[in-house]
């Protein structure tokens, strides 16, 4: 049975007494924003089913993600948009996204899990997790609450721009996503620095 607080405990016992879990969602898409989240879990507590929200089933990460907010100590779930990614670059979007998260949690935890292996510049100690979703109770919670926000948000953007299917692949550049970029150009949402690939020039 996997020992989901692990890495939880070893932070504890190295003197940091309230440990959060922070992940992201979206990195890989041509439209929208990178979503991160930031969770401080009960001591000993590990909710039901948690894991990497990627091997849940929608109707499994849209129920986790009641229990988490509902049991969590604290939670803070932030964006960079697509502006910011355009701007910044992806990587630092996504840092900017995990620190508003971060900033959320009030008073500050002592410690972070993130997943991956680069540290988005905390105010705290930071220890990173490759998969840290698969194998931290914290940072698979995180991964919940971001990808549920973001699919949500990406759903919000299918009602305004219908054309592009975002309903479906929540941005990611799937066939029939790539061949509405073709036929109707970018909308607002995109992230013009992924589409230059595919349209070129006129991805500006």
């Amino acid at each position: 049975m996997q020992d989901w607080l692990k890495y939880e405990r070893e932070l504890k016992a190295q003197g940091y007494p309230v440990v959060c879990g922070i992940d992201e969602a979206g990195r890989g898409p041509l439209a929208g924003p990178v979503c991160a989240a930031c969770v401080v879990l009960p001591e000993g507590y590990v909710p039901e089913g948690i894991n990497d929200s990627k091997k849940l089933t929608e109707k499994k990460r849209e129920a986790l993600y009641d229990v988490i907010c509902r049991d969590a100590v604290a939670y803070g779930i932030a964006m960079a948009t697509q502006a910011e990614i355009d701007e910044y670059n992806i990587l630092q979007a996504t840092f900017l996204a995990m620190r508003r998260a971060f900033e959320q949690i009030q008073p500050p935890p002592q410690a972070a899990i993130i997943d991956g292996n680069q540290k988005p510049g905390l105010p705290v100690c930071e220890f990173t997790l490759v998969k840290g979703d698969a194998l931290s109770a914290s940072v698979a919670a995180a991964s919940i609450l971001a990808k549920v926000t973001r699919d949500r948000y990406m759903m919000e953007l299918d009602a305004r721009y219908p054309e592009y299917g975002f309903a479906k692949h929540k941005g990611y550049g799937t066939a029939a996503h790539r061949a509405a970029l073709l036929e109707y150009g970018p909308c607002p949402e995109h992230r013009r620095s992924f589409l230059k690939k595919i349209l070129g020039d006129t991805a500006r």
